[in-house]
């Protein structure tokens, strides 16, 4: 089952950002995910207008793979790096559909 990991940052400092963009990609590929998107081309449709300076979407094949990524130590002083330097939000949603309405997802 696809996992998704959405990550809304906002940079407070943006030393970490080069080198966390520059290779944090290749953990994220090395554990099977995959960036979907990581833009600052942000609209707000509906509701409160949060103040990201840019949200990223990844893709991974299973859960175990995503916590690999973001719990390995490998990827720790990225994740240290960004946290102190932005306020970041990640979270993690399955490729299901809570309502079972979808045809080409699975109920969840």
């Amino acid at each position: 089952m696809s996992v998704y990991l959405i990550a809304e940052i906002k940079i407070t400092d943006d030393s970490w950002v080069p080198d966390y963009a520059a290779n944090v990609h290749k953990l994220v590929e090395k554990h099977g995910g995959k960036y979907l998107a990581r833009s600052g081309n942000i609209d707000t449709l509906e509701g409160e207008e949060r103040d990201s300076t840019l949200i990223a979407l990844l893709e991974f094949p299973t859960r175990a793979a995503l916590d690999g990524f973001a719990t390995g130590p490998e990827y720790a002083p990225y994740a240290q790096a960004r946290q102190a330097g932005s306020i970041s939000s990640f979270r993690v949603i399955d490729d299901t559909d809570i309502a079972g309405a979808i045809p080409y997802l699975k109920k969840g």
